[in-house]
């Protein structure tokens, strides 16, 4: 299993800056996906995105970018459409091709140096750097400075990351995700419901509090800074109404493993993307689309490793 890029005709590449802790992950389909999304969050930074509503003009999309950097990391979208542009991916027009690239971000300004952020050039070399090739996971690309359980502040949060899953489903149907984790809550283990990680007891401790706990004990959520990223693509042929119903689905996957989720501080995003031909019932790649998200979700946090002096569970 690669994870996402098990869809024919998708790729992924990651970029990583280190030393400032962020990076950017370009996912691309050069001969143009069906794409869909569904925003839950309410601290959203997007780019591109009305070109994925069904009342929408453009058919399709040629990439998705996710980036950390906050709203800056944006920037990093006009990356990837110059590379693609530079290989006639897109619309064709006046001598020239459009590239349909939405990008979506996430808030890791508090882990390392707030002044650098991803940029054209970080896009560009993620989009450059995307392969076929098993999607590398844990504290990379977009993931790379994406940190949890923030109720009380990053001294006793955890690392997020990237994950990636692939469900199958009868007759050769793959549905797949990647997903960024940075969110305010903690991560449960669907299967038992415990806390696998999230907010500690203290700077030093790897007990975990239970932040909807606390918050039902009062506490309240500080400022925003936090997004959870999905992206899941499937190899079943949809319309775009259909795209965007698979990505309401997958946005299921979050709400069944981060624990508080969709909060006014995070800015929670599921995009969706067709490429394929084969028959398929939505509801039956809605099902596949919600574990692939979930799944991806426990694959981040347990391949993160500590960071910037956040703990991960990768030690």
């Amino acid at each position: 299993m690669k994870g996402l890029t098990d869809i024919p005709g998708i790729r992924a590449g990651h970029i990583s800056d280190f030393d400032a802790i962020t990076g950017c992950t370009a996912i691309l389909c050069e001969q143009g996906a069906v794409g869909g999304v569904d925003i839950r969050g309410s601290a959203s930074g997007t780019q591109e995105i009305d070109t994925l509503s069904p009342g929408h003009v453009t058919d399709q999309v040629h990439g998705i970018l996710l980036a950390g950097g906050s709203a800056f990391g944006l920037e990093a979208a006009a990356g990837v459409r110059r590379y693609l542009a530079g290989r006639k991916v897109g619309y064709a027009f006046g001598g020239q091709h459009i590239p349909i690239v939405p990008g979506a971000i996430l808030f890791d300004l508090g882990i390392a140096k707030p002044n650098v952020h991803p940029n054209a050039a970080m896009g560009e070399a993620a989009a450059a750097a995307a392969t076929t090739d098993a999607v590398q996971e844990g504290c990379v690309g977009a993931g790379t400075g994406a940190t949890i359980g923030k109720l009380f502040g990053m001294a006793r949060a955890m690392k997020g990351g990237i994950g990636s899953y692939t469900v199958t489903l009868p007759g050769g149907v793959l549905v797949a995700a990647l997903v960024a984790v940075n969110a305010l809550g903690d991560v449960r283990d669907p299967a038992t419901g415990k806390i696998i990680a999230g907010a500690r007891k203290s700077a030093s401790s790897r007990e975990f509090i239970d932040s909807e706990g606390e918050m039902k004990r009062g506490a309240v959520i500080g400022g925003s800074g936090n997004t959870t990223l999905a992206v899941v693509a499937t190899n079943a042929r949809l319309n775009k109404v259909q795209a965007n119903k698979l990505a309401q689905f997958a946005s299921l996957g979050m709400a069944r493993t981060i624990y508080p989720v969709n909060t006014m501080a995070d800015g929670d995003i599921a995009f969706a993307l067709s490429i394929g031909a084969l028959q398929a019932d939505i509801n039956n790649l809605g099902v596949a689309a919600a574990e692939a998200v979930a799944q991806s979700i426990l694959r981040a946090v347990r391949l993160a490793k500590t960071l910037g002096g956040v703990p991960g569970l990768a030690g």
